[in-house]
């Protein structure tokens, strides 16, 4: 993956639409990143995992809020050019993510607010849904981000 070219706030309109995807993730990425940050059960072994709510190994959920953003960074999911600067979000995971699974991004500027005190920047506000290679949604992400406009970067 590599970063797309750039687009400034004049470049940006409600019901844009940007996608990126697929990445792969295996049971040792999810075990990997688990161990790391995440060390519960159901993230690091099969066995133990069937035997939770989960019924079987699951990512952690930052995990694939990991895999989101690295789809909205390097694969065009949100190719802005100051990047995917964050002034805060909510974030559900409605299922989880299995190893196998194949995750895609489609994101959609809901809102463009121009900053009153702030000239050449604005707030949108960005609908990010993650879905598996079945179409199902397992992460659904609505940030806040800043965006700026040519004449300030």
């Amino acid at each position: 993956m590599t970063a797309q070219p750039g687009l400034y706030l004049e470049d940006l309109a409600v019901g844009m639409r940007f996608h990126a995807g697929p990445i792969a993730i295996s049971a040792d990425d999810i075990k990997r990143f688990a161990g790391e940050f995440d060390p519960q059960p159901f993230h690091l072994d099969e066995a133990a995992a069937m035997g939770t709510f989960f019924q079987g190994l699951a990512a952690s959920g930052w995990h694939t809020a990991s895999l989101t953003m690295r789809l909205l960074t390097l694969g065009g999911g949100a190719p802005f050019a100051s990047g995917v600067i964050g002034a805060g979000m909510t974030i559900e995971w409605p299922r989880p993510t299995r190893p196998g699974d194949e995750l895609s991004v489609e994101s959609e500027i809901l809102e463009i607010v121009p900053s009153r005190s702030k000239l050449g920047r604005a707030t949108m506000t960005i609908r990010t849904t993650t879905t598996n290679q079945r179409g199902e949604a397992v992460q659904i992400l609505t940030g806040k981000l800043l965006a700026f406009a040519r004449s300030t970067v």
